[in-house]
């Protein structure tokens, strides 16, 4: 018999209920955590986001010391997410390898076409695999879900070909079956918003810049600062467009919030500033997508 219960994942993320299989997902990390006991050392591709915070604590619960973290470090990456990684793996007790990676020296990835995850996966897990080697580490893992699926994310596929392991999606949890396994067990990752690199704030075809990925992240800093917890900046040359949460639309129109954020966005180089009306969309630039 399934039984569905509705779950209160708090109003610092959705705002709202949803409903949620407890039994479905419990027994999805069931299927994790047996999969995990048949390979006998992991190295996690440790984001500090939701998804890997949660494969990372039950391959650690599961594997002990044999289990390691890698987190990568660039341009491209907010500062304030690789420190939330190394808190995360230190309040663990978790071994955790912080290192730079170099996607701005890439050609395919600086020219931004639509291609671009996949060479900065590549060139990313290739240095994953090589910290895993240097430490006898047989196995590699990364934090995909099956709601990954549902989007243009070429980056999965150069994880396929590179033999980097996808757990979470092997036992088939979503992204609201991580957040409440995560709660269940105690992670302060469970309502985590959702993040991705600052490139991805890049219109295709503009190329990537460090002072574009500066002013991206400069600005998005200060919204979080004032207590927008899902939000993404987009760098549009001249403009910035702003896209929060559509419940914190009304928040960020007040007046007062409107003339600091004019203010900070052209100190940071912007001359224009726009709100989006649709609000926080995941994936949103891909709509310039034509895909087969």
């Amino acid at each position: 018999m399934l039984f569905v219960i509705e779950l209160e994942l708090g109003m610092r993320y959705t705002g709202a209920r949803i409903k949620m299989d407890k039994q479905s997902a419990r027994s999805k990390k069931e299927r994790l955590v047996q999969e995990l006991r048949g390979i006998d050392s992991l190295l996690v591709a440790f984001s500090g986001g939701v998804d890997s915070s949660l494969l990372l604590a039950v391959a650690h619960e599961t594997l002990g010391k044999r289990t390691v973290a890698a987190t990568a470090t660039s341009e491209i990456y907010p500062v304030k997410e690789k420190d939330e990684a190394v808190k995360f793996s230190r309040d663990r007790g978790i071994e955790h390898i912080v290192f730079r990676s170099h996607e701005t020296s890439l050609p395919a990835f600086v020219s931004n076409g639509p291609d671009r995850c996949y060479h900065c996966k590549k060139s990313l897990f290739q240095k994953v695999i090589e910290i895993a080697a240097d430490r006898g580490i047989k196995h590699v893992a990364h934090g995909a879900n099956m709601d990954d699926l549902k989007d243009y994310r070429p980056g999965l596929r150069a994880a396929a070909e590179m033999g980097i392991m996808a757990p979470l999606l092997d036992a088939g949890l979503r992204k609201q079956d991580i957040r409440f396994l995560s709660k269940e067990i105690g992670l302060y990752t469970w309502d985590k918003p959702a993040m991705a690199c600052l490139a991805t704030r890049i219109p295709y075809g503009n190329p990537i810049t460090a002072e574009k990925l500066r002013m991206i992240e400069e600005a998005e800093v200060f919204l979080f600062e004032r207590g927008f917890r899902q939000c993404r900046v987009r760098h549009h040359g001249s403009v910035a467009r702003i896209e929060v949460k559509s419940q914190e639309l009304k928040m960020i129109t007040r007046d007062d919030l409107t003339k600091a954020i004019v203010h900070k966005f052209r100190d940071i180089g912007f001359f224009h500033i726009a709100l989006d009306l649709e609000g926080y969309v995941s994936g949103s630039m891909n709509r310039a997508l034509e895909i087969d």
